[in-house]
């Protein structure tokens, strides 16, 4: 319960105890990822042009990779994005069989721990769609990253209401 009040104090980073790794940071213009054994860090933008938007998906292949109901990602421009470490960690998997496009989506995970860094499409040449879960400063997570679009509302779970605030899509937004 006292990590959950601190965190609502969104003036300043809000690192838990979450994963391995002891050394993710935030500033204005940048933040930390990391896998959750602390093997892979990269650091992404969090403004444009490098920060794109952020979003919701509930497709059923996102819903599979997760593990879990619906992804919370953040679009990037790769351009904007570098490494601290574990580049060479990251294991790729590519799919075309069931993306909703048709076109393929090549998935990065850390080779230790699994961990789903990010994805990128080949529909969408110079992005890449990081999740949100390893971005390591959780404030960010309820304020700059908050998520704009939910896509594939179709297909949501009956549970769960969407998010508040967010333009919708029944498929996927362009």
């Amino acid at each position: 319960m006292a990590a959950a009040a601190f965190a609502k104090d969104s003036s300043k980073p809000f690192l838990p105890l979450a994963g391995v790794a002891r050394d993710g940071w935030s500033n204005e213009d940048e933040a930390t990822s990391t896998c959750f054994c602390g093997a892979v860090q990269l650091v992404l933008p969090l403004k444009a042009p490098g920060l794109v938007n952020s979003f919701v998906c509930n497709c059923y292949d996102c819903r599979k990779i997760t593990g879990s109901m619906f992804a919370s990602n953040v679009t990037v421009q790769d351009s904007h994005v570098r490494y601290t470490r574990g580049q060479d960690q990251l294991k790729a998997w590519r799919n075309e069989t069931t993306i909703g496009s048709g076109e393929a989506m090549t998935n990065y995970f850390c080779g230790t721990c699994g961990g789903l860094m990010y994805r990128v499409g080949d529909r969408f040449p110079g992005l890449s769609f990081l999740r949100m879960g390893p971005i390591d400063d959780f404030n960010l997570h309820e304020t700059k990253l908050r998520p704009q679009v939910e896509q594939y509302t179709a297909d949501r779970v009956s549970w769960f209401h969407g998010v508040e605030g967010a333009e919708k899509f029944e498929k996927m937004s362009s």
